[in-house]
């Protein structure tokens, strides 16, 4: 059936801000996109919220289909609804953050070419950019993981 609304239509996204350790070694969970928009570059982990799905739901499913990556527990973190902030059309991002004490394994799947956990310090000593307003999202979560 077709969705008809006298209101534009737009996706709904859930993207993870996943860290690891403490301090100076201190990384991140990124993906390497597989499809475009942005293949090839490196993102943070999520997806479109399915139409039956919460949002928690929706973050805790992309970061395991993606990563390999379950059982943490996330924390909304914001939302991120900028027009022309994803090139398939208008799309709001729920962002969540989580933190775990070490890096666990993490397996690229789904739509990602690959999964690593990156340092920090080496992310921002590399003038690879992230895929979307990715750095914006790792800038706010920066801001208030201490």
């Amino acid at each position: 059936m077709p969705y008809v609304s006298e209101y534009p239509i737009f996706a709904v996204t859930a993207d993870i801000v996943l860290f690891a350790g403490r301090g100076d070694d201190r990384s991140v969970l990124l993906i390497r996109r597989g499809s475009d928009p942005y293949a090839g570059h490196l993102a943070l982990p999520g997806g479109f919220v399915d139409i039956d799905e919460d949002l928690p739901d929706a973050a805790h499913r992309e970061l395991a289909e993606e990563t390999g990556v379950s059982g943490v527990v996330l924390r909304q973190l914001g939302t991120y609804g900028r027009p022309g902030r994803d090139p398939r059309g208008r799309t709001v991002s729920v962002v969540f953050v989580g933190h775990l004490p070490q890096e666990s394994v993490a397996t690229a799947g789904d739509d990602a070419a690959e999964a690593h956990w990156i340092r920090l310090a080496d992310l921002v000593a590399s003038d690879e950019g992230l895929a979307f307003d990715h750095e914006e999202v790792l800038r706010d979560a920066l801001a208030i993981e201490v």
